[in-house]
């Protein structure tokens, strides 16, 4: 279960307990617009990292085990494109937590931000060097649009990620 909601629903958070299915808890703010009530970070990693633990905490109480518990930190949900790059580049301290990582930086339009203005198709080349950082970082799984493009990409990301343990 992929829940964008950041762990909100009670409901939801009871039955992925109940049938036992692996729960993805992602950062977000509100409905995760990026407007500036959901978008002031005191220091974002540091905010992102604690909101994630808090409903770890909270999915674990709930029912659901450790083990099928997996983060996502949200990129561009709640986020300026600043702090998308900020949370991407901390990628390892989100991996540090414990819990399987997935990072889905995929033709996100916080890219544009340092490639200039690209349609949402144009943005895999952009995707590919996301996807680069966040696997060097140690995320488990990435969510991308172009997956035989990018699983090349992947490998020898994880490779350089492996020579450097």
């Amino acid at each position: 279960m992929n829940d964008v909601s950041g762990g909100r629903s009670q409901a939801l958070l009871e039955v992925v307990a109940q049938h036992g299915v692996h729960y993805v808890l992602m950062h977000t703010r509100g409905e995760g617009e990026v407007v500036p009530a959901n978008t002031q970070y005191t220091d974002v990693v540091h905010d992102v990292v604690a909101a994630l633990l808090t409903g770890a905490e909270r999915a674990c109480e709930l029912g659901i085990a450790r083990e099928r518990l997996w983060i996502d930190p949200g990129l561009g949900f709640a986020k300026r494109p600043e702090h998308s790059f900020a949370v991407l580049a901390a990628t390892s301290r989100l991996a540090a937590l414990g819990r399987p990582l997935l990072v889905g930086p995929s033709r996100k339009s916080f890219l544009t931000a340092a490639t200039g203005p690209l349609p949402a198709g144009d943005r895999d080349w952009a995707t590919a060097a996301a996807v680069t950082a966040a696997v060097l970082g140690g995320a488990h799984i990435v969510r991308v649009h172009r997956v035989a493009d990018l699983v090349p990409v992947v490998r020898v990301a994880d490779a350089i990620h492996q020579a450097s343990a």
